[in-house]
């Protein structure tokens, strides 16, 4: 990997995780999203998109309440698909890789929220002199240069060194420790599934798991049909129970 790829890298990690308007934390920070970027500046978009696929069923049922960051999918998407496509590694062995990156990137998470509220008395300094004009200085400006500071220069730096190492540490690996870090990885997504039917598998939204189950598995239709059809059911769903409730209140 060249000190360029690497910086890009980390300036995708920033735009994934900096607030920005139309990307990040709903957007470019999936893992699918920041993977696919990365197999870009990688050359080799495709099996970035796979990778970043495979990390990213483990978050499908990522929530982030209150401010609180459990896991930072957006680095594990970036260096986790950084260190397979570099390294030549399997996705079950990229994934073992990238959850634990994820997790230690909650520490880029939270330093950032608890530098920020230096800005907020920053900006209370601005309204009690009447300097409205420089509010937004303390509101984008100022903690979107520090998070440009603490997310693109640690991501580089561990996308420019840990990808010529990454492959070294595999190789001193005994075959063992690596076939468990495979196994570890193919369960992975297992978990993220099972986390996210918590959360759908509820109620009359059963009867559609089950529906959308079967239409995959034994319809053969390619996924955009089975993306359309899934959206024009819940259309009519809707417009069903809009009705009912309509009659129920007019009785």
């Amino acid at each position: 990997m060249s000190l360029l790829q690497a910086v890009l890298c980390g300036i995708t990690y920033w735009l994934a995780i900096g607030n920005l308007p139309f990307v990040g934390l709903w957007s470019l920070q999936r893992p699918l999203v920041c993977g696919l970027i990365t197999g870009i500046i990688l050359g080799d978009p495709v099996q970035g998109a796979v990778i970043g696929g495979t990390i990213n069923l483990v978050y499908l049922g990522f929530m982030s309440a209150g401010g609180s960051m459990p896991t930072d999918m957006g680095l594990a998407g970036i260096l986790g698909t950084a260190y397979a496509i570099v390294g030549g590694l399997d996705t079950d062995t990229a994934l073992a890789l990238a959850v634990p990156i994820g997790i230690l990137g909650t520490v880029v998470w939270y330093g950032r929220m608890t530098f920020d509220s230096i800005f907020v008395h920053m900006a209370d300094k601005y309204i009690e002199n009447e300097q409205y004009n420089k509010i937004w200085r303390a509101n984008i400006l100022y903690p979107q240069i520090m998070c440009f500071i603490m997310t693109v220069i640690p991501c580089t730096l561990a996308a420019y060194f840990g990808a010529f190492y990454i492959q070294g540490v595999l190789d001193m690996l005994s075959g063992t420790i690596l076939k468990i870090f495979q196994i570890i990885g193919g369960l992975m997504p297992a978990l993220g599934i099972g986390i996210t039917l918590q959360y759908i598998f509820k109620g009359e939204s059963r009867v559609f798991f089950f529906l959308g189950f079967i239409l995959a598995v034994y319809s053969g239709l390619g996924l955009m049909t089975l993306g359309i059809i899934a959206l024009i059911v819940a259309v009519i769903y809707v417009q069903i129970s809009k009705e009912t409730v309509t009659v129920r209140e007019d009785d």
